[in-house]
């Protein structure tokens, strides 16, 4: 599963445990008070929205497993459903992202932030969407929105994803105040703890990168790419013991990745 999908997938699961709805009547959409109009269109609302939340849960449950075409479908019919469902057209955006479809992902995002502007959850994953599509400094907007919402369950992943867009712009000094933060609300993230560990790297701050790259190592398996920011933190403290062990390891257990091949060439750069 891909960076992208991964958090989607998270942060479109906490929009289906969060979101509300009327209450629910029978798909016969019976008068709930005699005579009252107004009671058979709430019922037949309350109906639509329990069709169409059923399509989006099958429809993320299939993006989860990357059967996009399956999901696509599935969340088209929550939508014809429901057209006032934003979490559906929340979901289809992620979906669209995912095929690389950024016209059509930008449409639904945005049709689902019409629906529902309030929604932390799709203002933080329309942030993510800008911040892959060239749009960095736009999505910082939206992950803000998400960030002021002192009922949004994620923060810490709103916090994180701004970081992780600003140092794609190499803006490290504010990367570094929004993954502080992240860290700040949750500590335990690996993910914050490896971006933290790079952005103080690239800001020259030796001690602060290998102060988090430990955290890291301590909590997680190697990876290619933590291996290979250890032997750039471990070169930049002219530790060459743990720069040669490290080395070692990325060569032996992941001999083809991008990493290995980057230290092969010597090319210690970002």
């Amino acid at each position: 599963m891909g960076l992208a999908r991964s958090l989607g997938w998270a942060l479109f699961a906490g929009m289906l445990a969060s979101c509300t709805t009327t209450t629910v009547t029978n798909s016969g959409g019976e008068i709930i008070a005699k005579g009252s109009e107004r009671s058979v269109g709430r019922a037949g609302e309350a109906d639509a929205r329990t069709r169409a939340r059923a399509r989006a849960d099958l429809a993320a449950g299939y993006y989860r497993n990357g059967q996009l075409a399956i999901a696509l479908e599935e969340a088209r019919r929550a939508t014809t459903i429901d057209s006032g469902y934003a979490d559906a057209f929340g979901l289809l955006g992620l979906i669209y992202m995912d095929m690389n479809e950024r016209r059509e992902a930008e449409d639904n995002f945005r049709q689902a932030l019409r629906l529902d502007p309030a929604s932390s959850q799709l203002s933080n994953n329309y942030g993510w969407f800008l911040c892959q599509t060239g749009r960095e400094r736009e999505s910082l907007e939206y992950f803000e929105r998400a960030l002021r919402d002192p009922l949004y369950p994620t923060p810490a992943r709103a916090a994180q994803n701004a970081g992780s867009c600003l140092f794609k712009v190499k803006d490290y000094t504010e990367a570094e105040r929004y993954l502080r933060r992240s860290f700040e609300l949750e500590a335990s993230n690996p993910s914050t703890k490896f971006l933290l560990a790079r952005t103080h790297l690239a800001l020259g701050q030796v001690d602060r990168a290998t102060f988090y790259y430990n955290l890291l190592a301590r909590s997680v398996d190697s990876s290619p790419e933590s291996l290979w920011l250890g032997v750039r933190i471990a070169r930049a403290n002219g530790d060459l013991r743990t720069e040669s062990q490290l080395a070692k390891e990325l060569r032996e257990r992941f001999p083809r990745s991008p990493e290995a091949s980057a230290l092969a060439r010597g090319d210690f750069s970002e």
